[in-house]
């Protein structure tokens, strides 16, 4: 049988192989030893299922296929960050960082090739959004960094973030396969609390994650409070106002009793004055919440510059002076363009190991 005739065996459920190994004429529990080599082992191939028979292994190879993704560029900071190129079955790329700190190391992974939202400060934006992610590229992504903090950390991975390239609610239904299959115990066991899913903010989203009771933590993209910046920044919000926004963060509070993480960059003369830190104090007042003040790593030569320390000062000021929790992120991995909105493949496939 040809391979592009051969099912990919990770987007069966547990049920389905069970079912198909019945119908094969083989012991329902043979399905439950192979999803253990899928899921628990990441199993690349099938050749390596050692408790499975030949025969059924030359059965597996016959019908199905294991759409396992490549590191295929590996990028080491100066700081320790790890900026992974991913190749995906189709030859397609995204990169994942692994993010070391003293106390934690992160997985930062993403959910699209690409990205179909234009926000102007992002170099990833500049992609065309060529298709979703699927679930287990997704999770392949966390192994495979969670692989790397055991071998050049000697550490285990404690965090997820969904901040890499896509928006994560434009994929939704596969990223929540993808979270439930890194939480599981049949998976790699993560506690939902470790992960956060950043968005831009798209409301309808956000209270379908509220309805759908998920576990996992929410931050917003936000960057400015004023619908006019915020719009010249990102211009998803001209159709998804801050309004709106702010709407579905009460339901997401009123439903999850969880507070949320706002993502803030302050830029040279577009955000660094005191309307705008008083505007984002007030709408800090909607729903418990905290700041991460990040750091602008620029993309080029353009209009986005990092504002001034004063600035960042004047924000921490008016912030605390509000009862809010603010904090300064420094971006970690500039060097190899891993930090904060460089996601880019600057490194085309063909020059990946072709």
């Amino acid at each position: 049988m040809e391979s592009s005739l051969k099912k990919d065996i990770r987007k069966f459920s547990l049920e389905q192989l069970e079912e198909f190994f019945v119908n094969q004429g083989d012991k329902k529990f043979r399905a439950k030893q192979v999803y253990d080599w899928l899921w628990n082992k990441s199993l690349k191939n099938f050749d390596d299922m050692s408790n499975i028979s030949k025969e059924t292994r030359e059965m597996l190879k016959a019908n199905f296929t294991i759409n396992h993704i490549l590191v295929d560029l590996m990028q080491h900071s100066s700081d320790g960050t790890i900026k992974n190129a991913v190749k995906l079955y189709d030859n397609k790329i995204v990169e994942s960082v692994l993010i070391p700190t003293s106390k934690r190391i992160t997985a930062c992974v993403s959910s699209q090739v690409g990205c179909s939202l234009d926000c102007n400060f992002c170099a990833t934006a500049r992609l065309k959004r060529m298709r979703n992610l699927n679930p287990d590229e997704i999770y392949d992504q966390v192994v495979a960094i969670k692989d790397e903090a055991e071998t050049y950390f000697s550490r285990p991975l404690t965090n997820i973030v969904f901040m890499g390239m896509g928006e994560p609610l434009l994929n939704y239904n596969n990223v929540i396969e993808a979270i439930d299959k890194i939480t599981s115990p049949e998976g790699l066991g993560i506690a939902p609390r470790r992960i956060t899913v950043s968005t831009v903010g798209i409301p309808k989203m956000i209270k379908k994650m509220a309805d759908d009771e998920v576990k996992f933590n929410l931050a917003i993209s936000l960057h400015s409070a004023i619908n006019e910046t915020r719009s010249r920044l990102m211009p998803i919000n001209d159709v998804n106002p801050l309004e709106d926004l702010a709407e579905s963060l009460k339901y997401w509070y009123q439903k999850t009793k969880r507070k949320v993480t706002y993502e803030y960059v302050i830029w040279d003369g577009i955000n660094d004055d005191e309307a705008h830190a008083k505007a984002l104090a007030k709408f800090c007042k909607l729903i418990p919440s905290k700041v991460n003040i990040i750091q602008y790593n620029p993309i080029d030569e353009g209009e986005f510059r990092q504002a001034s320390q004063e600035a960042v000062e004047m924000y921490i000021r008016i912030l605390e002076g509000q009862g809010i929790i603010a904090k300064v992120r420094k971006s970690r991995g500039q060097d190899i363009d891993a930090a904060c909105g460089q996601l880019a493949n600057k490194n085309e496939v063909g020059e990946l190991g072709e």
